[in-house]
């Protein structure tokens, strides 16, 4: 098991399946012009699949696919249905930003996936093309239909902006109570130089569950398991969606931490406010190399894992990270 020097145990994986995105999210990417990766520097399929066996091995128990977007890389969804038929007791997830998802569903559920995270920052079209400057909020709102048509469990991600959506907060609560669905307000993070982090559009947690509760009665919820990750949940009183936050900035969780992050180019990342990588794909390319290999690798980098407040508050909560999200695996 990988237990570091602050008694951490990585138990939870999340491997970026492309960096590639069809959106250009204020938080995230915004530029006009990008330079995604070049096609034989991204993992294969198949050495993705043998990074999640060394994982199993290591005693990962839940394994999240993301990106870019992960539905941008064709046969995205046979490969989950792979790693789902090899390993039925892991808890395998996605996260998404949605707008490839219609018409996919049903594909999606016979390749055993039962939960989805899809971002949806504004309830509103207009503002939606004003965060990611594309015009696709309506193939959003069809695939989240869709997912909840067909049984799928959605949880919605919500980047807090103050100034830009914290007027949406009634609706959301409303989205979350009519539908039947956990969403879950994250703070705005100052990860990445070419994100367009503010102060000013930084909406701190407290803040927001303080608002909510001008709105309807919430009861906190306690996560039964150490892999529910990071957010704190509250029941709505009259309905059976939920309310979250991710409190990252304002209320760290590095204590608990029990995460590593691949990305797709082979990257292992302990902490997501550091740029300390450990070259996975050089070892998963050598001919002569061996699962010991790569947990060994495994076992260095979490030795060395750090504290990730520290390295905010070094920074003064101003960016950290020469990678966007994008590239690092949201």
């Amino acid at each position: 098991m990988l237990i570091d020097s602050h008694g951490r145990k990585v138990s939870y994986l999340r491997l970026s399946i492309t960096d590639r995105c069809n959106l250009r999210c204020l938080y995230c990417r915004p530029q006009s012009e990008w330079t995604f990766m070049p096609h034989e520097q991204i993992l294969s399929f198949e050495e993705m699949a043998e990074l999640v066996d060394v994982a199993k091995e290591a005693g990962v128990e839940k394994v999240r696919l993301t990106g870019g977007e992960p539905f941008a890389r064709k046969d995205f969804i046979p490969f989950t249905g792979r790693l789902h038929a090899k390993y039925p007791d892991l808890d395998l997830r996605i996260t998404t930003n949605g707008t490839l998802l219609a018409g996919r569903v049903d594909e999606l559920r016979e390749a055993g996936v039962s939960c989805l995270n899809i971002s949806l920052d504004t309830l509103q079209r207009k503002k939606f093309e004003e965060i990611t400057k594309v015009d696709a909020y309506d193939q959003v709102r069809a695939g989240i239909d869709a997912c909840l048509a067909a049984g799928l469990r959605v949880k919605v991600n919500v980047v807090a902006l103050k100034g830009i959506n914290d007027d949406e907060l009634p609706g959301f609560v409303d989205f979350a109570r009519e539908k039947g669905v956990d969403v879950r307000f994250i703070e705005f993070m100052p990860i990445g130089y070419q994100s367009r982090w503010s102060r000013e559009n930084y909406w701190p947690a407290e803040e927001i569950i303080t608002e909510v509760e001008k709105l309807v009665p919430l009861e906190e919820v306690l996560e039964a398991s150490r892999n529910s990750g990071p957010a704190r949940m509250y029941g709505i009183s009259g309905g059976s969606g939920r309310i979250g936050v991710i409190s990252a900035v304002s209320n760290h969780f590095c204590e608990s931490c029990n995460r590593f992050r691949v990305t797709s180019d082979g990257k292992l990342r302990t902490c997501l406010f550091s740029d300390r990588e450990y070259d996975v794909r050089s070892i998963l390319r050598d001919p002569g190399h061996t699962m010991q290999n790569l947990l060994d690798l495994f076992a260095r980098a979490n030795a060395e894992k750090p504290l990730g407040y520290r390295l905010l508050q070094d920074r003064e909560h101003n960016q950290v990270c020469d990678r966007a999200m994008t590239a690092i695996g949201g």
